[in-house]
């Protein structure tokens, strides 16, 4: 029989004890690995957030936390508001070591493409991202039926071959060699003069774009907003070679006509001041500056409010030295060039307001913004009449004139012709609204085609004043449509919806601006200027509304529908 002897305690304390160790030290070793996984995971995502874009040169100074956050924060609406949210939090400061350095450069490349795919996908979501602009066009009052056009509804017309062989007939049978075909009478071969040879016919395709647009003009309109021409011509005036510039006689400020292939001119307008800078509140609206920014904008809101009565114009930078100085004919306006204090070339012209080596337009150094509106047929072609606004400023530092004396003065205008019958008196109305919104003040003519009589638009001419201050308005422009009361439904129905969040003015204005070259070096209008046409737009509305509070007959219903 065996007998099972307890074992002596102190053999059982040194085997527990060895147990207990193996499980501390299993701990403790599973605690250390999930650590450092933890650290290797913060230590990557620090570095990937801390990571400086590689787009700048390298010679750009380190930017403090403060900066980069900025810089995440301007590019955030082409990101999702996650990234926006993340990136406007203050990261941590991670000390500059060598081997933190070392860290950076050996993920640069890798941080530098996520940026790219990140920038991509902005753009992408930007390019997907429904049009304000596009939408608008696709309203209604933007597609209205249009009248039948019958051939004296066009300002110009292309011989056709009949045409031509009955004048053949008619005057000139007999000249035999002199007689002019009509397949010739528009060819040119003056290459000698720097212009390409050129050869036009009855086809529209073998016309330069300037010359469409001039043959594309309606009693009723100066262009149509869907035909293509427009785009081409813009891009014509912003990219052709320039082939001769001369100073536009004729004006209080200085101008330049500018001549490019294929017989097409342009008016051009330099920059003068920048686009921040407010006209002084001192300075009386016939003293001021012409902008060139004010003219590409102004063509811009008269298409948005569908009036298409303003040539279309293009910003554009030229070389004040390759492009006017060296290739000018004009002595006077060459007489006028020189370099400043700071290496610019410079010139003033001659004209009445501005025009000297006080009030110079320089380079920087030789590269200027200007606008180049499209010119119209010549006079020669396509007479134009001249007509004193009833509204006109007085242009005296002392004296009103008798619209702003007299509230019934619109009652006087009514009775006399042109404004006694037809749409002469809405277009007038269509013209104020315009010049309030962009408040210019210096509308005291307006033109009109001779071809078709009383019966046609207005010209919207010469905005070059406009656009001079956006942090007050001057209601003295509308003027006109609170003494009439009148407007046209289209006209309303059209600042109605550019009043809705969204058509909203200011952001198809903005989204319109951005298809002109110069947007590329600098907002066309600054956000100031924007948001005031927004607060404009509610003015008009609002005095529209009190003209129906105290007259019936206040919309002239031209659109049923």
């Amino acid at each position: 029989m065996s007998l099972s002897l307890p074992l002596p305690s102190s053999m059982i304390k040194p085997s527990l004890g060895r147990s207990t160790r193996s499980i501390f030290l299993g701990l403790a070793c599973l605690s250390l690995a999930l650590h450092l996984l933890l650290a290797f995971f913060c230590l990557s995502v620090l570095q990937t957030a801390c990571v400086l874009p590689t787009s700048s040169s390298a010679s750009t100074p380190t930017r403090t936390d403060s900066q980069h956050t900025q810089s995440i924060s301007h590019s955030s609406s082409s990101s999702s508001s996650s990234s926006a949210a993340s990136s406007s939090r203050k990261l941590p400061t991670i000390p500059q070591s060598e081997e933190h350095h070392a860290l950076n450069a050996n993920s640069s490349s890798d941080a530098t493409e996520r940026e790219k795919k990140l920038i991509a996908a902005g753009k992408g979501q930007r390019a997907k991202s429904p049009s304000k602009l596009e939408e608008l066009f696709k309203h209604p009052l933007y597609n209205l039926p249009r009248p039948q056009l019958q051939d004296d509804d066009w300002l110009l017309r292309v011989k056709t071959n009949e045409h031509v062989r009955d004048g053949e007939s008619e005057e000139e049978e007999g000249e035999g060699e002199d007689a002019i075909l009509n397949e010739s009478q528009w060819r040119s071969a003056s290459v000698e003069e720097g212009y390409d040879k050129a050869s036009w016919t009855s086809k529209a395709d073998t016309h330069p774009p300037w010359l469409r647009f001039h043959l594309g003009i309606s009693r009723w309109e100066l262009y149509d907003r869907k035909d293509p021409i427009l785009a081409q011509l813009t891009h014509y005036l912003a990219t052709r070679r320039v082939l001769g510039a001369v100073q536009k006689t004729g004006g209080t400020q200085l101008k330049l006509l500018m001549s490019f292939p294929n017989h097409g001119q342009a008016l051009l307008k330099p920059m003068k001041q920048s686009r921040d800078a407010e006209t002084d509140v001192n300075l009386f609206y016939f003293s001021d500056f012409e902008r060139h920014n004010a003219e590409i904008a102004a063509f811009h809101l008269d298409r948005l409010l569908g009036f298409n009565r303003i040539p279309p114009v293009v910003g554009r930078l030229i070389n004040v030295t390759s492009e006017v100085r060296e290739i000018t004919s004009d002595k006077k306006l060459s007489r006028t060039f020189f370099t400043s204090p700071a290496g610019n070339v410079c010139f003033y012209g001659q004209c009445e307001y501005y025009c000297s080596s006080e009030h110079p337009v320089c380079g920087r150094p030789h590269e200027l913004e200007v606008s180049l509106a499209a010119m119209l047929p010549d006079l020669t072609l396509a007479p134009r009449r001249s007509w004193r606004s009833p509204w006109r400023r007085s242009y005296s530092r002392h004296k009103l004139a008798q619209w702003q004396k007299d509230p019934a003065y619109c009652d006087t205008v009514k009775q006399k012709p042109p404004y006694s019958e037809g749409s002469r008196l809405l277009d007038l109305m269509d013209m104020a609204v315009l010049d309030f919104l962009m408040s210019n003040m210096d509308r005291h003519h307006y033109e009109t085609f001779e071809k078709f009589g009383n019966d046609t638009f207005l010209l919207h001419l010469d905005n070059g004043r406009a656009f001079g201050r956006h942090s007050q308005d001057e209601p003295s422009i509308l003027v006109p449509l609170q003494q009439c009361c009148r407007i046209r439904r289209t006209t309303l129905l059209r600042l109605r919806l550019l009043s809705l969040p969204g058509s909203r003015l200011s952001d198809v204005m903005r989204e319109s601006l951005l298809r002109d070259p110069l947007a590329a070096v600098a907002p066309v209008l600054s956000e100031p200027h924007l948001s005031a046409l927004d607060r404009r737009l509610a003015a008009v509305l609002q005095v529209v509304e009190v003209c129906q509070q105290h007259h019936d007959d206040v919309i002239h219903d031209d659109w049923e529908g």
